[in-house]
């Protein structure tokens, strides 16, 4: 199962990062590759929400739990359902002397074996890519 795991510095406050990062319904104002991401339910520190990406003119679809630890500035999510067999990971936000370090860290699996081997190596290319892209436009939203 490919393991991807993908980290930025942002200058900024801990809890103001956390804050974005967990408005995932925002994602789609800021995130090119998000077509949608609807909250459909909403309970103490957690959420279950719906997504669409347009990753290289393919449909993504899933729907994922997200756990917040707002304590630790750490975010858990694991897909429920969708186009992967499998998909979690989290973010997770280590103040810094400089401002913080974001990591976000994704655990997927595409779920064919027999061609799992090929795939693979192009599927975590393309998640690690994916995954810079939302840090790095975190980093954005923060730092403009």
């Amino acid at each position: 199962m490919p393991y991807v795991e993908s980290k930025t510095t942002i200058k900024g406050d801990g809890a103001k990062i956390y804050d974005i990062i967990k408005d995932m319904a925002a994602y789609p104002n800021f995130m090119h590759d998000l077509v949608s991401v609807e909250i459909l339910e909403r309970g103490e520190n957690y959420t279950v929400s719906h997504w669409v990406s347009n990753v290289d003119g393919r449909k993504i679809v899933w729907t994922e739990r997200d756990t917040f630890y707002p304590e630790e500035l750490k975010i858990t999510y694991a897909q429920t359902e969708g186009d992967l067999k499998k998909m979690e990971g989290s973010w997770l936000i280590t103040p810094q002397a400089d401002g913080c370090e974001v990591t976000l860290a994704v655990d997927f699996e595409f779920g064919i074996p027999m061609i799992a081997g090929l795939l693979n190596p192009i599927l975590k290319k393309k998640v690690r890519e994916n995954s810079e892209n939302m840090l790095n436009s975190i980093k954005a939203q923060i730092e403009k």
